[in-house]
C-alpha cells in the first residue's frame, strides 16, 4: 500500500463568522491510500484556534504524512494520532474508502443506498440584525423545521430581537430553534441570559461559557433553565476515563460531536456509547470539511443513529464553499441525501 497526503485551500462563498472570529478560508489535508490501483481517500481538517491538534502547517503535514506511512505498512491508524483527532477521522476514512474499492458510499445503509435521507439544521451564521435574518428566511422557505444560530457577534439585545421575531411568526411547533454561543457568555451573564433564551422555547444551547471551567458549566446544567450541549468542552478528551469523568461531572443535556474534533470515528462512537449509558442525547455535526469530510461524516451518522433518525444532525454546511469538491450530496428540504446513481 502506498500513501501520499496534499492539502487544498477552501473558500468560502460568504464569510463565516463566529464568536470566535471570522473564517473566509479554510485549508483542509487529504491523504490518499492506494493498493493495486484502487484508492482511498480522506479528509484531515483541522480548525485555527479551536482544534487540539491545530499545528503550524509544515508540522502538520510532517506528522500526517508519518502517521499515513505507518498506515500503508500495518492497515491500521496508529495509537500515537489519539492526540491528533483531525488526523485519525481523516485516516480512518481513507481506509474505509480503500475498502470500499474507492466508492464514496462509506457505508452499508439506506442512507448509503439513497432510499432515506438524514434530517438536518439549518445554521445560520453571525453577521448583522438584517443580515441574520435573511439568511434565517432563506433557510424556513428552503423547508428547514430546526435552525440554528450562532450567537455573540452583534450585541445581545439585538440577537433577543431577532429571536423573539422568529417566535412571533413560529411557534416551537413550527421551528425548532437551537442557539451556539461557542463559550460567548461571560460566567455572571450566563444565568441571566439562559432564562431570557428559555422564554422563547429554545431546543438547546451550545457551549454557553468558555471551556474548561467544569464546575461553573455543571451549575449551569443542574439548574436545566434551558437544555445544554456540550461541544467545545469535548475537545482534547480523548482517553476514555477522561471522558467519563467529564460527563459525570457536568451531566450536560446534550453533547454536539464533530468527528474531526473529537477522536475521529473511534472516538466519536466512544461518546456516544458513554453517553447513552448516562442517557444524555447527542447528535453529530460536520466542522468545515469539504464534502470528502462531510460525506464520511454523513455516512458516520447513518450507522451509529440506524435508519430512522429524528433528531436533525448538523450536516448542512456542503454549500458553504464555492470550490467544493463534488460527491453525490444533495440537501433537498431539510435532509441530506447520498444519490450514488447522481
Amino acid at each position: 500500500m502506498k500513501a501520499s497526503v496534499s492539502w487544498r485551500t477552501l473558500h468560502f462563498k460568504q464569510p463565516a463568522t463566529t464568536s470566535r472570529g471570522m473564517y473566509t478560508t479554510h485549508t483542509s489535508y487529504y491523504v490518499t491510500l492506494e493498493r493495486e490501483g484502487v484508492c482511498g481517500v480522506g479528509e484531515c481538517s483541522p480548525l485555527p484556534d479551536l482544534s487540539c491538534d491545530a499545528l503550524p502547517h509544515e508540522r502538520y503535514l510532517g506528522i500526517l504524512q508519518d502517521a499515513a506511512n505507518q498506515v500503508a505498512m500495518t492497515g491500521r491508524v496508529p495509537k500515537e494520532t489519539h492526540p491528533f483527532p483531525s488526523m485519525r477521522f481523516g485516516l480512518e476514512t481513507a481506509l474505509r474508502s480503500l475498502a470500499t474499492g474507492g466508492n464514496a458510499a462509506l457505508s452499508d445503509t439506506p442512507f448509503a443506498h439513497g432510499q432515506q435521507g438524514i434530517p438536518i439544521n439549518g445554521l445560520v451564521w453571525m453577521g448583522t440584525y438584517d443580515e441574520m435574518m435573511t439568511r434565517l428566511e432563506e433557510k424556513l422557505n428552503n423547508g428547514y423545521r430546526c435552525v440554528k444560530l450562532k450567537i455573540g457577534a452583534i450585541d445581545w439585545e439585538r440577537e433577543e430581537s431577532l429571536i423573539a421575531r422568529v417566535r412571533q411568526h413560529f411557534g416551537h411547533e413550527q421551528v425548532e430553534l437551537r442557539v451556539d454561543a461557542n463559550g460567548g457568555f461571560r460566567n455572571d451573564e450566563a444565568l441571566d441570559r439562559l432564562r431570557t433564551l428559555a422564554a422563547y422555547d429554545i431546543h438547546s444551547i451550545e457551549q454557553p461559557i468558555r471551556q474548561g471551567q467544569w464546575a461553573e458549566m455543571a451549575e449551569l446544567c443542574r439548574r436545566n433553565i434551558l437544555p445544554i450541549a456540550l461541544d467545545e468542552e469535548l475537545i482534547g478528551i480523548n482517553d476514555s476515563t477522561q471522558k467519563a469523568a467529564l460527563l459525570d461531572t457536568i451531566r450536560p443535556q446534550y453533547i454536539v460531536l464533530k468527528p474531526s474534533l473529537h477522536g475521529g470515528f473511534e472516538g466519536t462512537r466512544e461518546w456516544v456509547h458513554l453517553a447513552q449509558q448516562r442517557h444524555i442525547g447527542n447528535w453529530i455535526t460536520s466542522a468545515l470539511e469539504s464534502n470528502i469530510g462531510l460525506n464520511a461524516v454523513a455516512h458516520l451518522c447513518a450507522e451509529l443513529y440506524g435508519p430512522n433518525i429524528i433528531m436533525p444532525q448538523g450536516l448542512g454546511t456542503g454549500m458553504l464553499y464555492s470550490d467544493n469538491i463534488e460527491m453525490p450530496l444533495h440537501i433537498k428540504e431539510d435532509r441530506l441525501w447520498f444519490l450514488p446513481n447522481s
